[in-house]
């Protein structure tokens, strides 16, 4: 059986968004699916609600940026200066 509501780090993974994105989305874009009240404590986000709304975007004409997902890692500030100099 399919879930029928979802958790904000389960929608942020099947959305490819981070949960502060959810999180804005939710407070800013009237579009976006409000959470539901589960219990005193808990909300959650009726799947059907989210599908629908990822059917609705429009569809891009951007191809995705290089490297996507790949981390980049920080130069500390002794390998940095060593570097220029």
């Amino acid at each position: 059986m399919k879930p029928i509501f979802i958790d904000l780090p389960t929608l942020a993974d099947a959305l490819a968004l981070s949960e502060s994105t959810i999180q804005k989305l939710t407070r800013e874009d009237t579009s976006f699916p409000r959470p539901r009240q589960l219990s005193v404590r808990r909300v959650g986000w009726l799947t059907s609600e989210i599908e629908q709304w990822a059917l609705a975007r429009p569809i891009s004409d951007l191809l995705p940026p290089e490297n996507t997902g790949a981390k980049k890692g920080r130069l500390s500030t002794r390998y940095a200066l060593e570097m220029i100099s």
